[in-house]
């Protein structure tokens, strides 16, 4: 690891300043990534601004009955939240499953919407990457890329982002804030993230020297259920081969509105806009829960070694839509 210096604010417009004046500078929450990455070579910040002590570390109920989550709120208590398990089921479903509790005990909310891809081509330092340095090359695409991605992914990279906590935000149509030189602005979450196309080095929309400090979740609209589920190799905390996140809200047997994530397949949270369109107005049915899936799977384009994940994600997205209308059948969800 090269040498860093180490700042501590006293405010968000001192940490601001701090970033846009050095190159290299780095916001520091709880560094279960950077600090990893750091190690490995792949990140070498010249300056590390530890944000921790920052007055970002509440969550507050919003005039309209949303919740305003700060940047360093730890994911072990947003998961615990009782606003959150209220609310918002599905995002604190997917705390849970994204980390051991001694992760998610240090981990924060802006970390971890800022968490890097773990391709084993981006973590290796000897190998190219396009992700790490551009224009290097993707040797992924021939080489090892069972866990990378179906969809929306370039000649230039089909890593794949691993955040389970904002495909769940994604579906619940949360709000980044961001403070920058420039001033404040907020952006979707389901914008915050990019895909590759031909600069994959950019993850997302941040501007040099923004701080995320805050994300809102809009109120739930009445009778709207949520959940979250993921598929993994192995039992233990695993990063997901796919994940789902839903939303579904059904009036007298027909979908009024449904939201629906995939994580696992793509450089973002993948939201499922196809799908959605196909629900609106459907019978709340699995007949009609197949027909959206498959209507919004038709654009994957998947390599040599992950097609599996095509219909990996449509039956746990399948199961998570049955779950919440009562409708799965015995024996349908995937065993993975």
């Amino acid at each position: 690891m090269k040498p860093f210096g180490y700042q501590r604010p006293t405010s968000t417009a001192e940490a601001v300043r701090l970033c846009a004046a050095g190159p290299g500078a780095r916001f520091l929450g709880g560094g279960t990534n950077l600090v990893d990455l750091m190690k490995l070579g792949v990140e070498e910040p010249g300056l590390l601004i530890d944000v921790t002590r920052l007055p970002l570390d509440r969550v507050a109920t919003t005039p309209d009955g949303g919740l305003r989550v700060g940047a360093t709120v730890r994911n072990s208590d947003l998961a615990a939240h009782p606003g959150v398990r209220r609310d918002y089921p599905a995002l604190a479903q997917a705390l849970l499953a994204g980390a051991s509790g001694q992760l998610r005990n240090t981990a924060t909310t802006g970390g971890n919407l800022l968490q890097r891809t773990r391709c084993t081509y981006f973590q290796d330092v000897s190998k190219p990457c396009n992700k790490r340095l551009p224009g290097s090359g993707c040797p992924a695409r021939e080489g090892h890329h069972r866990d990378l991605a179906i969809l929306g992914h370039s000649t230039e990279c089909v890593a794949t982002n691993p955040s389970d906590m904002a495909v769940a935000l994604a579906a619940l149509d949360a709000t980044v804030l961001l403070l920058g030189p420039e001033g404040e602005r907020a952006v979707p979450v389901t914008e915050f993230h990019r895909l590759p196309g031909e600069n994959p080095d950019q993850d997302t929309v941040i501007r040099p020297g923004e701080l995320i400090t805050e994300v809102v979740l809009p109120p739930p609209a009445p009778g709207t259920l949520s959940r979250y589920r993921k598929a993994r190799d192995r039992a233990s905390y695993a990063f997901a081969l796919v994940s789902v996140a839903a939303t579904l809200q059904v009036d007298d047997g027909r979908v009024e509105r449904a939201t629906l994530a995939f994580g696992g397949v793509a450089h973002r949270p993948w939201r499922a806009h196809r799908a959605e369109a196909e629900l609106r107005g459907a019978p709340a049915t699995p007949a009609a829960f197949q027909h959206a899936l498959i209507a919004e799977l038709a654009e994957a384009r998947p390599l040599r070694d992950n097609a599996f994940k095509v219909d990996l994600v449509r039956r746990v997205a399948l199961d998570v839509l049955g779950e919440l209308t009562g409708t799965q059948s015995p024996g349908t969800g995937p065993t993975v």
